[in-house]
C-alpha cells in the first residue's frame, strides 16, 4: 500500500482534505480559545493580514478564472496562468489562506488558532512543492516561471 495520498488519488484530493482540516481546525480554535493576549498590536497586524488575505485570494481567484480547481493538480484543459497577480506570486490563493489564517488568529488573540497558523507554513510549502512538480511535468514553460516568480511573496519567497 502506497502511504503518500498525493499519489494514490490523482487529483491530489488527500491535500486537499488535509487543507480542511487544518483550516476547520483553525476556524474552530479562534471561539473556543479567545482572549488569550492583549494588545492594540493583534488587531492592527490582524486587519493587515485580513486585507492581503482577501485581496490575494480575490485577485487569484479572478484571474485563473475557469482554470480554478481545490485540487493541486491541473485540470486537463488548464492553461499557465502567468498575468495579473500571477505575474508577482506563484501560489496566490495559498498565500491568502495562510494570511486569513493569520489574520483570525490574530483577531481572536488566540493561541492555539495561531499555532494552527503556523502549521499550515510546511503543509502549504509541501503542497506547492507537490504541485509544482505537475506544473514542470505538464508546461515546458514552467521552470523559467518559477526563476523569476517567487512562490509566496513577492521579490522574497
Amino acid at each position: 500500500m502506497n502511504p503518500n495520498p498525493s499519489t494514490t488519488l490523482p487529483r491530489g484530493t488527500g491535500w486537499v482534505v488535509v487543507q480542511l482540516a487544518i483550516m476547520f481546525a483553525l476556524l474552530a480554535a479562534g471561539p473556543i480559545w479567545p482572549a488569550e493576549w492583549s494588545g492594540w498590536w493583534t488587531w492592527v497586524l490582524g486587519s493587515a493580514c485580513l486585507l492581503v488575505g482577501a485581496w490575494a485570494g480575490l485577485r487569484g481567484h479572478h484571474d485563473l478564472g475557469r482554470h480554478l480547481t481545490p485540487f493541486p493538480r491541473p485540470k486537463a484543459d488548464a492553461e499557465l496562468i502567468r498575468s495579473g497577480i500571477y505575474a508577482k506570486v506563484r501560489h496566490p490563493l495559498y498565500l491568502s489562506v495562510i494570511s486569513l489564517g493569520f489574520a483570525w488568529a490574530l483577531l481572536w488573540r488566540s493561541g492555539p488558532a495561531l499555532a494552527l497558523a503556523v502549521l499550515q507554513l510546511p503543509f502549504f510549502q509541501a503542497k506547492a512543492r507537490k504541485e509544482e512538480g505537475w506544473l514542470r511535468e505538464r508546461f515546458s514553460g514552467y521552470e523559467e516561471y518559477a526563476r523569476r516568480v517567487k512562490r509566496f511573496i513577492p521579490g522574497l519567497f
